[in-house]
């Protein structure tokens, strides 16, 4: 709080200490402590802070947590995405998905909403299976990756996003509304990804040539 005090009317806590706060990003507390003004505001340097002016920054992407005034987590990830290494950026989003905070549709994804999913991907590329669409509606449903022609889709379980017992039961109803519409579902983990990748493919080229497939 003492930082963002220091920086003057309308500074909030920003970037990389602005995640730490939402608790997307874990550890002791990251030195410098970065902080965002808008317009002229905070021109004077203060040690021990990473000052940044923004013009694009608004109230509505701000917001008061644990009485410090910061900005909001779609606002926060958009930060890290331009200025943080990538690495960082899919940590902070990961936790982000897993903590339900409210992201908005303006964070940058690259098209994939995981490092899982970007494994998944990149297997898929290696081993010249045909190429998927990523994160695309069916039904009411965004789902990871669809073979239309197929009609096969892979989905991918983080086990803290999808580890609870509602949130089990909610994906099996997801999984059988699909089914309802016609198409396939398989499931794989993030263990099965990175430890079993040749079996994840396998089963991926079978599916696909199945002659149930359609």
């Amino acid at each position: 709080m003492a930082a963002v005090l220091a920086c003057g009317p309308g500074a909030v806590l920003s970037h990389r200490s602005a995640a730490e706060l939402w608790r997307m990003l874990r550890g002791a507390a990251s030195s410098p402590v970065h902080v965002t003004v808008g317009g002229d505001n905070g021109r004077r340097r203060h040690e021990g802070i990473a000052l940044h002016r923004s013009s694009t920054l608004t109230p509505a992407e701000c917001t008061p947590r644990m009485g410090i005034p910061v900005t909001k987590p779609s606002r926060t990830l958009t930060d890290l995405h331009r200025t943080f290494p990538r690495e960082l950026f899919q940590a902070a989003l990961r936790q982000a998905e897993y903590l339900r905070l409210p992201l908005g549709a303006a964070v940058s994804r690259d098209r994939t909403r995981s490092e899982l999913e970007s494994r998944l991907l990149a297997l898929a590329r290696r081993h010249r299976l045909p190429r998927p669409e990523v994160n695309v509606r069916v039904g009411e449903y965004i789902v990871d990756f669809l073979w239309r022609r197929k009609r096969l889709i892979a989905e991918l379980d983080g086990w803290r996003a999808h580890g609870t017992r509602s949130a089990f039961e909610a994906d099996r109803a997801r999984d059988n509304r699909l089914r309802i519409l016609g198409f396939e579902v398989v499931r794989f983990t993030w263990r099965q990804v990175v430890d079993e990748p040749d079996g994840v493919v396998r089963t991926i080229r079978a599916l696909l040539a199945s002659p149930g497939s359609v």
